[in-house]
C-alpha cells in the first residue's frame, strides 16, 4: 500500500487541480468573492502540499515507478497552466487602466509562454525517459515552479484584497515578468544540463531518475 502512496497523492492533486481550476472560472459569479477566492487559495495550497508530499514518500519508500514520473509533472502542468488559462479567459489579472484588449493579449501571451515551455519539456523528458538519460530537477526548474506558484496566489490575493490598488498591479506585474523570465531560462537549461550533453556527445545511456519541473 504505501508503495502505492506517491501515485495515490498524485491523483488527489489531479483532482484537487480540477475543482480549483472551476473555483477561478466561477468566481466571478459568487456574491461572497473574497471567502470564495480564499477557499480557492487554500485549495492551491493544500494541492502543492501533496506535490511536496508525494515526492517525499516516494524517496521515502522507494517507491518512484515510470508512471509517476510521467503522470507526476502532467498533473503539476495542469494546475499551473490551466490556472493561468483560467485567469486568462476571466481576465484576470486586472493592470492599471489597460484595456481589456490590452490585457487579453498579456494574459494569452503568459499562457503560450507557459505551454510551450512544458511542451517543450515534456518531449524532452520522453525522449530521456526512452533513452535512460538522468532528467532529475535541476534549480531553475524549482525556482520556474516557485515563482509560477507564487504567480498564482498573487493573482488570488489581489483579486480577493486589492483588485485596484497601484501597488497590487507594480507588484504582480513585477511578479509575472520573473516568472515568465524564469520560465524561459528553464525551459533553455533544460538542455544544457551535463546528462543529455554527454548523452548526445557519447550516446551512452545514464539511469533515469525523477522528473523536471
Amino acid at each position: 500500500m504505501l508503495r502505492h502512496l506517491p501515485n495515490i497523492l498524485t491523483f488527489i492533486r489531479l483532482g484537487l487541480s480540477i475543482v480549483f481550476l472551476w473555483m477561478i472560472l466561477y468566481s466571478p459569479h459568487v456574491e461572497r468573492r473574497v471567502a470564495f477566492l480564499n477557499g480557492a487559495f487554500v485549495l492551491f495550497v493544500v494541492a502543492g502540499l501533496t506535490d511536496v508530499a508525494d515526492g517525499i514518500a516516494a524517496r521515502r519508500f522507494n517507491a518512484t515507478s515510470k508512471f509517476g514520473r510521467m503522470v507526476d509533472p502532467l498533473a503539476d502542468k495542469l494546475l499551473v497552466v490551466g490556472a493561468f488559462g483560467c485567469f486568462a479567459l476571466i481576465g484576470e489579472p486586472r493592470l492599471f487602466d489597460w484595456s481589456s484588449r490590452t490585457l487579453a493579449v498579456i494574459h494569452w501571451f503568459v499562457v503560450a509562454v507557459l505551454a510551450c515551455r512544458e511542451i517543450y519539456v515534456t518531449i524532452l523528458r520522453h525522449i530521456a525517459e526512452a533513452k535512460g538519460i538522468n532528467f532529475a530537477a535541476t534549480a531553475s526548474g524549482k525556482i520556474k515552479m516557485l515563482l509560477q506558484s507564487f504567480a498564482i496566489g498573487t493573482v488570488l490575493v489581489k483579486m480577493a484584497y486589492v483588485p485596484d490598488r497601484t501597488w497590487g498591479y507594480w507588484f504582480t506585474s513585477v511578479t509575472f515578468a520573473a516568472m515568465i523570465v524564469a520560465t524561459i531560462v528553464s525551459g533553455f537549461l533544460a538542455t544544457r544540463r551535463p546528462s543529455w550533453r554527454q548523452f548526445k556527445k557519447e550516446g551512452t545511456p545514464h539511469e533515469s531518475s525523477a522528473p523536471s519541473s
